[in-house]
Formats: C-alpha cells, sequence, structure tokens
C-alpha cells in the first residue's frame, strides 16, 4: 500500500521523536560521580545504589587535588554530577571556588547533624559530611605518659619538647584541626600553640599519618597525631609489624574535660553545573542511608556520620566511645586562611 505524500514525513518525524525520547530517558538513568574516595570497599556503595535505582553510575577516581583543577578546567562543560572530597578544608575550599551548587533534601537534613553540613542561607545545603574520623594523640607507652597529652595544647607545652611528629602543617588534615583549635582558642593562643608544636618537634615534618603512627612506636618520636582510621587499618592488620607497632603505641583523644576531639570528614555536594541533579541528590541522600553508612564504618573504618548507626567494626569498637567536638565544619573551613598565615609565621612546614 502506497501512504500519502504528507504521511512519511510525519511517520520519520515520529521515529525520530521515539528514538531521542527514549535516549533521554537512558540519559536520565545516569550519574557522573567525581571522587577522590580511593577504598575499594566503596564498590559496593556504587552497585547497591545502580541496583536500587537503575541509575548507572560513570566515574572518575582521582586525588582531591587533581579533581578540583579538572572541575576549574572543564567549567560549565564540566559532566559532573556529585563530588565526593576527603576532608573539611578540601570541601571548604571547593565551595570557596564556586564549584558547588546548593541543594535542599529533607532527607539529608533530617539524617546528617547540622554540624556536619554547610548551609547556605536559605537557597539550601552546599556540602555535607558522610563519614567521620577522628583527630587523635598517639604516644609511645615507653617513652610517654597518657596524662602528658591529655589536651590537642600539650603537643605545643615545652613538657613535650624534642618528641613531636607530624605530617605537613600545610596538609588537609592538620588544616582542619588547626583551625578547629582556631575557632576554640582564638588567634594569639593558636598561633602560640603551633609555634610551641614547632619547638617540640623530634625531626622536620614529613610522611602521611601511618609515618607518624610507626614512627611513635619504633621510639624516633614520643607523640603524634593521627586520624583514626589509619590506627584502625593497623589494629585490623594481618601483618605481624603492624601488629607489634600497635602494642606499643597508646591512644588519646583528646580534650574530654573540654570541647572533645576533632571530628574530621569525608563527603559529598552537587556539582555546580550537575546535568543530572535529581540523580545527584538521590545518590547523596543514599549515602545518608543506615547500609552505606554501614560500608563506611566497616569497608574504611571510618565512624558514620548518621547519629545511632553502630559500626560492625572491631577496631572501632576497641577505640571505645568518646566525647567530640560539635563546632560547624563551616566555620572551620573560613579559618584556614588565617592559619596558614600563621603557619607560615611560625615557621611550621
Amino acid at each position: 500500500m502506497r501512504l500519502p505524500k504528507l504521511v512519511k514525513p510525519l511517520l520519520s518525524l515520529a521515529l525520530l521523536s521515539g528514538i531521542a525520547l527514549q535516549a533521554s530517558a537512558q540519559d536520565q538513568q545516569v550519574l557522573n560521580l567525581y571522587s577522590a574516595r580511593h577504598y575499594q570497599t566503596d564498590e559496593a556503595l556504587y552497585a547497591n545504589f545502580t541496583k536500587a535505582t537503575g541509575i548507572k553510575i560513570n566515574r572518575v577516581d582521582t586525588d582531591d587535588a587533581g579533581l578540583l583543577a579538572r572541575l576549574k578546567s572543564e567549567g560549565a562543560a564540566s559532566p559532573a554530577d556529585v563530588i565526593l572530597l576527603v576532608d573539611a578544608a578540601r570541601l571548604w575550599q571547593a565551595d570557596q571556588d564556586g564549584l558547588f551548587q546548593p541543594i535542599k533534601s529533607s532527607v539529608l537534613e533530617q539524617r546528617i547533624p547540622a554540624n556536619l553540613r554547610a548551609q547556605a542561607d536559605d537557597k539550601g545545603i552546599e556540602w555535607f559530611g558522610l563519614s567521620t574520623r577522628a583527630r587523635v594523640i598517639v604516644y609511645n607507652k615507653l617513652n610517654v605518659k597518657k596524662a602528658d597529652v591529655s589536651n590537642y595544647q600539650d603537643l605545643g607545652d615545652p613538657k613535650n619538647k624534642g618528641l613531636l611528629c607530624t605530617r605537613s602543617g600545610s596538609h588537609p588534615y592538620n588544616l582542619s584541626l588547626f583551625g578547629a583549635v582556631y575557632e576554640h582558642l582564638g588567634a594569639e593562643a593558636t598561633e602560640s600553640w603551633l609555634k610551641g608544636m614547632v619547638a617540640n618537634m623530634a625531626r622536620a615534618p614529613k610522611g602521611g599519618d601511618t609515618d607518624q603512627i610507626k614512627a611513635v612506636a619504633s621510639g624516633e618520636c614520643g607523640i603524634a597525631i593521627t586520624n583514626t582510621y589509619y590506627l584502625a587499618r593497623m589494629m585490623r592488620s594481618d601483618k605481624p609489624d603492624d601488629r607489634a607497632a600497635m602494642e606499643k603505641v597508646g591512644l588519646v583523644f583528646p580534650n574530654q574535660q573540654s570541647w572533645g576531639t576533632h571530628l574530621n570528614i569525608a563527603g559529598g555536594a552537587v556539582a555546580k553545573h550537575a546535568k543530572h541533579r535529581d540523580n545527584a541528590v538521590k545518590f547523596l541522600e543514599y549515602l545518608s542511608s543506615n547500609e552505606a553508612q554501614g560500608y563506611f564504618a566497616n569497608g574504611n573504618n571510618e565512624w558514620p556520620a548518621v547519629p545511632g548507626v553502630r559500626p560492625a567494626n572491631p577496631a572501632l569498637e576497641a577505640m571505645g566511645s568518646f566525647k567530640s567536638e560539635t563546632i560547624p565544619v563551616g566555620k572551620i573551613g573560613a579559618n584556614l586562611p588565617k592559619v596558614q598565615q600563621m603557619l607560615d609565621r611560625v615557621g611550621y612546614k
């Protein structure tokens, strides 16, 4: 049967429209994730999200600095929908660089405590903490008394001269701690404290947190600061050297009689130019679920950000409960430029 001349174009248009709608629907089932988290256990998070929602995750995995540089270079053309970063200092800097957009989510606002998220006035939340890690003091049990390192202030006390080891003062983990101390002590006392830390160094700052723990165990240093998940890794390690080191090292949750131990975060945000904004919000909401929070705790030895979620992690359980500080993470970030200037003045490399 021959079709009238006008019918053929209409059928072709309908066919093309159907294909376009199908492609559009498929495109909506995508999430482009830029992640600085490099933990194998996170694979289960992504797989379970896709299984539950049908949304496929395309990932770009690199370190925080590389991720931020890429986002800046891509600008409005960036395909990123969600950005995951490690540390409040990095999240704050990315926010300052205009890489996030505020969102409103009753799920996230109910589940994530107010002090672990950055509010953008009435526009919504800029970024969220999704897991936490405490920045604690470790000490050599043979050479140092636990009572001499009960507070962060003790790190700069002359009684601990020649005992302290740290990684670089400008590393985000330390910057976040110093920004928190600034909020508690003020400018003058914080700079005096940092100057005291420099005077107490057993060696020039170098290495990562695991290196500091091993240096304390070997006796090269008497005291150091570290994030708890590095300790938990060594506690759960099958390596004899790691287990032997942990027998020589003691742990202190500082400032239990005052403001509490500093908590750092790993967190996320919706990218400024997200093309799949609804999927991005769904993904962040999923990361606040009990299931996802359990993966953070058991996979990477982090504490859940959501109150009431108990991790089935023997190392975290062994560390026991502690009082944590409650200052908003956004305030910590705002202090970082001033802290960096102090580090330069006191010579904390």
